[in-house]
């Protein structure tokens, strides 16, 4: 889920009040509406661990450069150039987040492109901000992330370990060190599941996972299909794709399902 930053640029930042640890800034990068701004704006929300600087954000910063389309980056809150540590963050702490960026840095309606765990995340930002969600581009959404992707294949070994000492580093593909994972996280983290019930949100959803993805098994997206309160669904299964989904025509299919959610009819 982690993205090296390949980028080299200084952010701008946007302050988030935080009502336990205090003030805390947000990294961004924003392009606001050119040609047309009655269009939708864009949103990106990365993964777990990753930053504004990964193949995927800079693809779509480069592809609304291009298109003059409104278009928000950002990091969380102790993720790339925001401030915070890391392992103090929680779900409570991450769901403010795409809010605030929608509140302070965007007009009108916006279509939140949720990556991995930014799916869950967006998932959660289009239940509190449903007024300001136009639609929902998800990839590889990891839905329920601490609970089903977490806690449920942790072995008794490592929940022994997490309830006593706080704190383990699961291991991962995408980081060398494995992902800080806390205790807090886990429990924190079950405030806000979704799956299990109607999800009552009713813009338009598109999905696009790769079914070679070990990280957030595909079915988890079926599952959470079904779940949505929305008709307005679809599933794009890539059957070669991992789950980092960003080699060109991987991310030539995604830009696909964004730009046909720009382009319906208002």
């Amino acid at each position: 889920m982690t993205q090296t930053s390949g980028s080299d640029f200084s952010p701008d930042f946007t302050e988030r009040q935080h009502a336990d640890l205090g003030p805390q800034r947000l990294a961004y990068s924003a392009q606001t509406n050119g040609a047309a701004p009655n269009i939708p704006g864009v949103v990106f929300c990365g993964g777990f661990r990753s930053d504004m600087g990964g193949t995927k954000a800079l693809a779509l910063a480069d592809w609304a450069a291009k298109r003059k389309q409104g278009f928000v980056r950002f990091d969380y809150f102790g993720h790339g150039s925001s401030t915070g540590e890391f392992t103090d963050g929680t779900i409570s702490h991450w769901r403010g987040d795409i809010p605030h960026i929608l509140d302070t840095l965007t007009h009108g309606p916006q279509i939140l492109v949720g990556s991995s765990f930014g799916g869950w995340l967006s998932t959660l930002a289009a239940l509190d901000r449903p007024d300001r969600v136009a639609g929902l581009v998800l990839i590889a959404p990891a839905i329920d992330m601490t609970e089903r992707l977490m806690w449920d294949r942790f072995s008794d070994r490592a929940r022994a370990k997490l309830e006593s000492e706080g704190l383990i580093y699961d291991p991962s593909e995408y980081d060398p060190e494995g992902y800080p994972i806390t205790q807090n996280l886990i429990l924190d983290g079950r405030e806000h599941l979704v799956l299990g019930d109607t999800i009552d949100i009713s813009v338009p959803v598109r999905i696009l996972h790769g079914q070679q993805d070990t990280a957030v098994p595909w079915q988890l997206s079926l599952e959470f299909a079904e779940s949505l309160a929305t008709d307005d669904v679809e599933l794009h299964f890539l059957k070669g794709g991992d789950h980092r989904l960003s080699e060109p025509h991987q991310i030539a299919a995604l830009i696909g399902l964004i730009e046909d959610l720009l382009e319906r009819p208002a």
